[in-house]
């Protein structure tokens, strides 16, 4: 070994011992006599002093030295003189009097600072990524990382898993995203597909036995990017044989509770909150509500099931939905500031928004003029409406109001300051619907996937009311992200031939695409299901990161690059020709 010790290691017991150290330069003071080198390693910062008197030949040396050069040095460990000790690092008591000094690399100057105050516009960062990961918060976001998935591993070790690779190379499969595909050689004209997820080989290998499965796993989709998207991503995939619902959700609880110990030191009581689908979208607007806050959506049709108000009396007949925002004390919002809030729910997909604010024991301005006294004393007991509150109103569709109510409630959320950053707030959605119907295709498609099974009560509805169907499927949400979801499978060829049908899938895609699936069903398959974490999302949110960049090591920006190697690139000519490809150029 080069060194003896690393940077971050040394203390007041080390005094008087010879020690090596290897490093980049952090920083260098010359302080006329002396010259003083902070030297950086993955583990910490330690001070080096150069004396003429000590040693000639390394302060010569030193007065080269410039930030980010690679250096090996030699010395004695002394203690700093009380007035110069350093309390913010481990080391601050000690500095090491340096007797030999060699430089093993030097460096360029780099294109921006290597701290953390520096800012840098982030396509710099990313085209000199192995710069920026030297950045103490990132580099250890990193470290961190690869903490979790240690401590994912061993939890689902002593729980009896089992870490099964499954192929990178697979058959290209509809489930939901665009596939990655990759040209084969020695077969002419056909592709395999990068696995959007490990779906259906999990499967199989619970029919194959394996009990219990997990893998930390390369997942890519072509679809269209944004600050929590990469089109590679890793998933904590995890499956088990002879289990239901609460089965997956206790594993997945007892491993969230562990990486939150882990990581941030806060202790997750479990069980953790349930809500169903209806309430977290009725109540929040959202799958993935934030309960960080209050601020609940209210339903309003039974106010106005006989309204004279057209705007909402065509709603009602139309089978829509009313409902609404209350702010309390919201009257201190400008009447500017509340357009501002009805032209976000326009470009969010409503067509409107009505509001009214309640003062003087009265309900007045927006649509206060069109209401009936009955409706008016009906909001009042129904909202609870106290001096200066402010109601925001949507009657729309049920997918809009609600949706679009709950974009709304996460926006005044941040302009009120409602969000405690530090607050963490861990739930189960389940009850989810298995279908929702496409308007794109004029079919029903899967909420999740198409192997996840309709509730027992609710299998006789696949081929007659398939919009009712709910779905034996679970999503742990943290804040307003979902951090893993999973469902049960479909385990049984008959139902699985069925839920193709509501699909619209024929028997021949079917088997085209899904044979050797439906095929192995048929040999024994036994109940099972999992779940899969996102854990680049899940290392975000425990390192308080604002982007799952910063939690991978070399990643793509919003548009699919990369700027570090100009990835993706065009190929040879003669690359092409082996894999029997010709490029179209599309005007």
């Amino acid at each position: 070994m080069l060194r003896t010790h690393t940077c971050g290691e040394l203390n007041l017991n080390y005094e008087g011992q010879i020690v090596k150290l290897c490093g980049w330069v952090n920083r260098r003071r010359d302080h006329g006599g002396l010259i003083f080198i902070d030297l950086r390693d993955q583990y910490g910062i330690t001070q080096t002093v150069f004396n003429p008197e000590l040693d000639k030949n390394a302060y010569e040396t030193a007065k080269q030295l410039r930030t980010e050069y690679v250096i090996l040095i030699e010395g004695k460990v002394g203690k700093r003189p009380e007035e110069s000790e350093n309390k913010g690092l481990t080391t601050g008591d000690i500095e090491i009097f340096s007797n030999k000094l060699e430089i093993l690399n030097d460096s360029k100057t780099t294109p921006f600072e290597i701290d953390e105050i520096t800012n840098v516009n982030e396509e710099v960062r990313l085209k000199y990524r192995y710069l920026d990961l030297r950045r103490k918060k990132l580099h250890n976001d990193i470290l961190t990382r690869s903490k979790i998935t240690f401590w994912v591993r061993e939890f689902l070790y002593k729980n009896n898993f089992n870490e099964i690779e499954t192929p990178v190379l697979m058959k290209s499969t509809p489930e939901g995203a665009r596939d990655f595909l990759v040209p084969s050689r020695n077969f002419a004209g056909k592709f395999y597909a990068l696995p959007q997820s490990p779906q259906t080989y999990k499967q199989l290998l619970m029919i194959s036995g394996f009990d219990k499965y997990f893998q930390i796993v390369k997942c890519f989709r072509d679809e269209d990017l944004r600050k929590d998207r990469q089109p590679e991503f890793t998933q904590i995939d995890i499956e088990m044989s002879f289990i239901d619902e609460q089965d997956v959700m206790d594993v997945a609880s007892g491993l969230t509770q562990l990486l939150f110990k882990k990581v941030k030191n806060l202790d997750i009581e479990l069980p953790l909150r349930k809500l169903s689908y209806k309430e977290a979208f009725e109540v929040y607007g959202s799958d993935k509500p934030d309960l960080r806050f209050d601020l609940r959506i209210k339903n309003l049709n039974s106010v106005f099931t006989n309204t004279e108000f057209n705007a909402f009396k065509s709603v009602i007949e139309n089978g829509g939905e009313i409902a609404c925002i209350k702010i309390e004390q919201g009257n201190n919002f400008s009447r500017k500031q509340v357009d501002n809030i009805i032209e976000d729910s326009k470009k969010a997909g409503a067509k409107g928004m009505a509001f009214f604010r309640y003062t003087e024991n009265e309900i007045v301005n927006g649509i206060a003029k069109f209401l009936s006294d009955e409706e008016k004393t009906e909001l009042k007991n129904q909202l609870n409406l106290n001096e200066g509150d402010l109601c925001l109103v949507i009657a729309d569709s049920y997918e809009v109001t609600y949706s679009v109510l709950g974009l709304i409630r996460l926006k005044l959320a941040e302009q009120l300051n409602l969000i405690d950053p530090k607050r963490m707030e861990l739930l189960w959605v389940v009850d989810f619907p298995l279908l929702e119907y496409s308007e794109d295709e004029k079919r029903y498609v899967a909420r999740h996937h198409p192997f996840t099974s309709p509730v027992t009560e609710d299998l006789d509805k696949l081929e007659t009311q398939p919009q009712k169907i709910k779905a034996r499927a679970y999503d742990l949400v943290l804040n307003g992200n979902e951090i893993a979801g999973g469902s049960i499978r479909i385990h049984d060829t008959k139902i699985q031939e069925k839920m193709f049908k509501a699909l619209g899938i024929s028997k021949s895609e079917a088997e085209e695409k899904f044979g050797f699936l439906l095929n192995a069903l048929k040999y024994g398959a036994p109940p099972h299901g999992g779940i899969a974490f996102g854990l680049d999302r899940l290392a975000m949110i425990l390192t308080e990161s604002e982007s799952i960049r910063d939690v991978i090591a070399f990643p793509k920006t919003s548009s699919g690059l990369s700027l570090m190697d100009n990835c993706p690139s065009e190929v040879s000519t003669e690359q092409l020709r082996e894999l029997k490809i010709k490029t179209l150029s599309i005007k």
